[in-house]
């Protein structure tokens, strides 16, 4: 929909790096891009960018706004604190600055699939 979209908030205007709409999952999609390493600050602003949407942008019938931050570097316990356990629509990853090779980009999956599954099993034994 935009890059760089002009949004006022209060008496300030932000930026949102990419906004897209998703028509499959009927909601927002707001894209923040990181050169260096994810702060609390950065995860705090993606936060208010959902809930402006959530606010002023959605109609009836539409899913909550995602907010996706790509960065160079992510401390993950810094995440999930600055998150908490309420926020579901938020998510920080890692992007990287070079093309992998296939072997590579096959480790990096098995690796995400593997951090999944054992997050799957632990959160289903703690129901």
């Amino acid at each position: 929909m935009a890059n760089q979209q002009r949004i006022k908030i209060g008496t300030e205007y932000y930026y949102p790096d990419l906004i897209f709409y998703n028509r499959l999952a009927k909601c927002f999609v707001i894209i923040d891009l990181k050169i260096g390493k994810l702060t609390h600050q950065d995860i705090g602003q993606m936060q208010m960018y959902v809930n402006y949407y959530k606010k002023t942008q959605m109609i009836e019938g539409e899913n909550d706004p995602i907010g996706i931050l790509l960065c160079a570097d992510k401390d993950d316990a810094v995440v999930e604190m600055t998150l908490g356990d309420s926020v579901k629509n938020v998510y920080a990853s890692k992007y990287l600055t070079y093309l992998p090779t296939k072997e590579e980009l096959i480790k990096i999956i098995r690796d995400e699939k593997e951090l999944y599954e054992l997050a799957n099993e632990t959160g289903n034994k703690n129901e």
